[in-house]
């Protein structure tokens, strides 16, 4: 098959063609920018997107996140007519079961917090917990924290909905194209080298999740991002009448949302060494059936049927990184979203198609510049599972 040739110049070169470079280069198209040229090592939504869970929520402890994850939803919300892709966007509502002390007060404030953005959501006891959960044993869970709005949608959908319209609208997406280096001078950039070719630029964005520490390197541009391995699984079907709201024991980090007709459950293991590892682990699936027979003990039987591995891009105080850089003009970033990636890609990408035209975004961003680290102000995000 004969690949896409790289063209020999671009006004701007996102590097990344997951849901965060795809949905980038859409805002950029639709805010009147020409001359967009994505690459993409494989092929698109091939590296963490199509392996996300696809859960969407606001519920997040930090009030950054809380405006771009509400924005973000309402873009879900309408996906189907703008830009015009169906995503099975299932508001099924989404639970935090809480088992001490500490994370009920925490969440508490988050509430709080979350209410005053608009967000419907509300602290419940266990008993309600159960009733909106059915599947689940609420033995040593104190409370519990519950949206209505929030939920999960398809992950290739979205990316696939953003890349059509992105090139509808004049943008280039070649996949299958790596970036091997990108070359600036008096701190400056000026072009993107690629295994087909280089691409003359003056504006780069650094959109490539887990591998986002590499491109970075290559601009001289420290951008904290370490890959850790998270795993799923898809069970056999279970009784299409049991209501299954997205549903994460916070002290465990397990989770379970309804898959088709079975369910998809997922484990993020603190132990877990940083590393680009997709490999599937027998010693993961132990773990997965430790918290199964602790908070759902009913589901220690099902058959599983498939499952697969992908990575989470972690920054240390698991916020995100967006902004420009200051050591090199216009090389701009967003990634290191610890998890959350997917449920924010449509307001991170209307945000840095404003910080591409140097306009100010609908929201402060500021404070996610990576220069917080190097400055002592990290801006801990509580909520990350």
């Amino acid at each position: 098959m004969k690949r896409q040739a790289v063209p020999p110049s671009a006004h701007v070169v996102i590097v990344g063609g997951g849901v965060i470079g795809t949905s980038i280069a859409y805002h950029l198209a639709v805010a009147g920018v020409r001359d967009i040229v994505l690459v993409e090592r494989d092929g698109l939504g091939s590296g963490s997107t199509c392996r996300a869970a696809g859960g969407v929520r606001a519920q997040f402890s930090d009030a950054l996140n809380i405006q771009i994850s509400t924005r973000s939803m309402a873009a879900y919300q309408r996906f189907s007519a703008v830009p015009g892709q169906e995503i099975d966007l299932r508001a099924v509502g989404y639970l935090f079961l809480l088992s001490t002390p500490e994370d009920v007060a925490a969440f508490e404030k988050n509430v709080t917090v979350q209410n005053e953005f608009g967000v419907p959501s509300r602290m419940v006891d266990p008993a309600e917990a159960r009733r909106l959960s059915p599947l689940i044993d609420t033995d040593g869970v104190l409370a519990a924290a519950y949206s209505p709005e929030d939920g999960h949608c398809t992950p290739e959908s979205v990316v696939l909905g953003y890349a059509t319209a992105a090139r509808r609208l004049g943008a280039r997406l070649i996949p299958h194209c790596d970036v091997v280096g990108i070359r600036t001078t008096g701190g400056e950039v000026r072009a993107v080298e690629t295994n087909r070719g280089t691409i003359a630029t003056s504006i780069v964005i650094c959109a490539a999740g887990a591998w986002s520490a590499a491109i970075g390197d290559m601009a001289g541009v420290p951008l904290p991002v370490v890959p850790y391995r998270r795993e799923l699984v898809c069970t056999d079907p279970i009784d299409d009448a049991v209501p299954v709201p997205m549903t994460l024991d916070f002290s465990s980090a397990f989770y379970f949302r309804r898959e088709g007709r079975g369910l998809l459950l997922g484990l993020s293991d603190p132990t877990e060494p940083p590393g680009f590892s997709t490999h599937r682990s027998d010693a993961w699936l132990a773990k997965l059936a430790d918290a199964l027979a602790v908070r759902a003990p009913g589901l220690v039987d099902v058959g599983v049927t498939s499952g697969w591995a992908g990575l989470y891009e972690v920054t240390p105080d698991h916020n995100a990184l967006i902004g420009e850089a200051a050591e090199v003009g216009r090389f701009l970033y967003a990634t290191g979203f610890s998890g959350h990636g997917f449920m924010q890609a449509p307001a991170v990408g209307e945000i840095v198609a404003d910080l591409v035209r140097e306009r100010a975004p609908f929201v402060d961003v500021a404070a996610l510049h990576v220069d917080r680290f190097s400055c002592g102000r990290p801006r801990t995000e509580l909520n990350y599972v």
